[in-house]
């Protein structure tokens, strides 16, 4: 699951362009399926999000849930390609973009009533 802050103004007219470069990332780094966008949008009032100095108010926090087990190339390889792939297609700066992983083992997930070590069918690797 992903989750994006950004300021309303700035984040509402680019959120489903923003999904689309996201979830392509994933798909190219990661081998993530087509089917497999779970994208959570929090767009604030410019009042509730402070952003470091040096940034615009295109400030986007990208905050990338998944199951552990991707190495760290792999992951500094999506980060990167986040940077640019947004930064190209959707017009927001590298600067003004902020990339966090959290991985969790597989047993910390629940999805489809059984947890993330339980599943057997998964359409992409986690080993990556």
């Amino acid at each position: 699951m992903i989750v994006i802050y950004g300021i309303k103004e700035h984040l509402n007219p680019v959120k489903a362009q923003l999904s689309d470069v996201i979830h392509g990332c994933m798909q190219s780094v990661l081998g993530m399926p087509e089917d497999k966008k779970a994208h959570r949008f929090v767009p604030l009032e410019a009042e509730d999000f402070y952003y470091p100095g040096g940034r615009s108010s295109a400030y986007t926090v990208i905050e990338i849930n998944m199951m552990q087990g991707r190495s760290a190339d792999t992951q500094k390889a999506l980060i990167k390609e986040l940077f640019k792939e947004i930064e190209s297609d959707v017009g927001i700066a590298s600067v003004d973009v902020e990339v966090t992983i959290k991985e969790q083992p597989a047993h910390c997930w629940g999805f489809r009533g059984m947890t993330g070590d339980e599943v057997r069918d998964l359409k992409y690797s986690v080993e990556v």
